[in-house]
């Protein structure tokens, strides 16, 4: 199957399944425990029913958001994800462009493969830095000093991630950065060739972010080790506080799920939050940010933008986000298994694919503009 012969996410599910190694596959499509609560992200939109309206006059689309003070072109973004690299070997250089080309808003992560500053010079568009709280106060401070040097507009602090889930499908196929496979992850890495070589042919694997701090080459610190020594499970409130003053921006809480924590966001100048429970990979069993949403607008959404990510698959997804108050969407999967299975000729299939779905949506919803969707086209079952 070809990039073009993709109409869907579970199309470029499949063909990244047909192009990764087992263990990286199962890295992207894996979550925690049960994987309940990954189930769960795309399910909770199957119990809300959209209700359109019709002879409305919908000849020109606008499907244009403002969201942290940044102008997006369509109402979805795609999401900070680290070790893409492993994934395709242009990595976050695929995802800047193709972000690029679609006029919209892409995140690098605190475990990026290419650097915020390349990824910078590769888009002009808005760029989120996602970065994790460490016990190292001093690393907080040269990470923020360096976002801002390098011109990015909003800082995204991940708060569900202070240890790493339970991730049982890595657990049995031994993946680890640095690799630490068991037999049955190197013998799925053996049947996989075509990826062995494009890896060893590219630049050789790293994370800018975190050159000085995790060493790649199988020496002191792997990504395991990371979560548990250098992230400070003791993050409070008032440490966030402190780094949201210091930015003097646009700041984002990205895990936020009950409507307590949002009320303190607000409280303590964040712009933004983005409802989410990291694609089900950290707490299993948690609510789905969508099913979360329509709560948490009702308290906060006058006062600061509600984001949300999760499940997201299809235009209909995000319409129903929208329609609840949402100021745009994330999504992870569904742009890493187009960039697994063509790089970023596969991201930009998947982003145009959402904005037709979207338009088409639109029109068949009698909607010109996204401020035009309300819960008055949603009904839940």
């Amino acid at each position: 199957m070809r990039v073009q012969n993709c109409f869907n996410f579970h199309d470029f599910r499949r063909l990244a399944k047909r192009r990764l190694p087992r263990p990286i596959f199962d890295y992207i499509d894996g979550a925690a425990d049960d994987e309940t609560t990954y189930r769960r992200n795309t399910s909770s939109f199957e119990t809300c029913d959209l209700v359109p309206n019709v002879l409305r006059g919908v000849r020109d689309i606008d499907m244009s958001v403002t969201v942290m003070g940044q102008k997006l072109a369509m109402p979805v973004y795609c999401s900070p994800t680290a070790l893409q690299r492993l994934f395709h070997h242009q990595g976050e250089r695929a995802v800047a462009a193709a972000a690029a080309r679609y006029g919209t808003m892409f995140g690098v992560s605190s475990l990026g493969t290419v650097s915020l500053e390349e990824a910078r010079r590769i888009s002009s568009g808005p760029q989120v830095y996602q970065f994790y709280f460490h016990k190292d106060r001093g690393l907080n401070r040269e990470m923020m000093a360096r976002a801002k040097a390098a011109g990015v507009e909003v800082m995204m602090l991940t708060v569900d991630s202070i240890t790493g889930g339970n991730r049982e499908r890595d657990k049995r196929t031994g993946f680890a950065i640095p690799f630490h496979l068991t037999l049955a992850g190197m013998a799925q890495f053996a049947m996989k060739p075509a990826w062995a070589f494009d890896y060893i042919t590219h630049e050789s694997f790293k994370l800018p972010q975190l050159d000085n701090h995790v060493d790649m080459g199988g020496g002191a610190l792997s990504i395991s080790r990371y979560f548990t020594e250098m992230l400070d499970p003791a993050l409070a409130w008032d440490d966030v506080a402190e780094m949201v003053q210091a930015w003097n921006g646009q700041f984002c809480l990205k895990g936020v799920m009950s409507v307590e924590d949002a009320k303190r966001a607000v409280e303590i100048g964040c712009t933004g939050i983005v409802l989410s429970n990291h694609g089900g990979r950290q707490l299993d069993g948690s609510r789905a940010a969508f099913d979360q949403l329509a709560e948490i607008v009702d308290a906060v959404g006058d006062r600061i933008d509600v984001i949300m990510d999760g499940g997201v698959q299809r235009g209909t997804h995000v319409l129903k986000a929208l329609a609840l108050g949402a100021k745009a969407v994330g999504v992870g999967r569904y742009y890493l298994f187009p960039l697994a299975a063509a790089g970023q000729a596969g991201v930009e299939r998947a982003l145009e694919l959402m904005k037709i779905e979207i338009e088409r949506d639109m029109r068949l919803m009698g909607c010109t503009s996204i401020d035009q969707l309300s819960r008055n086209n949603l009904r839940f079952r």
